[in-house]
């Protein structure tokens, strides 16, 4: 049976980060994947023509990804919580209603202060009740590098996964699409170089008995 997909991805890359290769190999099997990217990079912080490369990149990444449909919100990178909080749900869960996923892949709430409003957000636009929420099989928060693994062990909470998705047959489509950002990926050392992407995808993938892989934390699961 086929599946409808929504990855909810605070800036253009966390997608690609996080669940690029679980989406990668959704689509492949013919299941809908949606990608919403709720912030921008967008004045003040940032100068418009940068959106407009982002913009550009992320597009790229979802060609490859073999993802067809996505929304931009547009929101300010990093002063998303000044959205009102009734205003940033609802916009949400606009998207859910619409698109009534069966699985819903956000991220963990960690360092970066979007990321923890936007999976507040999310928590709340998914609630179990009503048309919104009440579809959803699997809600599972991902990782991002440069900002999951940065929470302050045992005094914040721990990403600790309990799913992990066998991406090895597209690993290379996740490297290609991360590649397309090349505003967004630094070089190695950098927290999210390439080979710092590769390294974290072999580790999640050994940790469950494959080349390489995706985790995620479970939140909710119906069956």
């Amino acid at each position: 049976m086929k599946k409808r997909i929504l990855i909810v991805a605070p800036h253009p890359d966390d997608e690609t980060l996080g669940a690029g290769g679980t989406a990668a190999k959704f689509a492949a099997q013919g299941h809908s994947v949606t990608v919403l990217v709720v912030c921008g990079h967008l004045p003040p912080l940032y100068k418009p023509d940068e959106f407009e490369i982002t913009m550009k990149e992320a597009r790229e990444a979802f060609e490859i990804l073999g993802i067809s449909d996505h929304r931009f919100l547009g929101i300010p990178a990093t002063f998303v919580r000044d959205e009102p909080a009734h205003v940033l749900n609802g916009k949400i869960a606009a998207v859910i209603k619409e698109i009534e996923p069966q699985i819903l892949l956000c991220n963990y709430p960690d360092r970066h202060i979007d990321h923890r409003v936007i999976f507040d957000s999310v928590m709340v636009a998914a609630r179990p009740a009503g048309r919104a929420g009440g579809g959803i099989e699997i809600l599972a928060a991902y990782e991002t590098l440069s900002e999951t693994h940065w929470n302050a062990p045992h005094i914040e909470p721990n990403f600790v996964p309990n799913w992990v998705v066998d991406i090895s047959d597209v690993f290379e489509l996740k490297r290609r699409a991360l590649s397309s950002y090349s505003s967004q990926i630094p070089d190695f050392p950098g927290a999210r170089s390439i080979e710092a992407v590769e390294a974290l995808a072999k580790f999640r993938g050994t940790q469950a008995g494959f080349a390489f892989g995706e985790a995620f934390q479970i939140i909710r699961m119906k069956s």
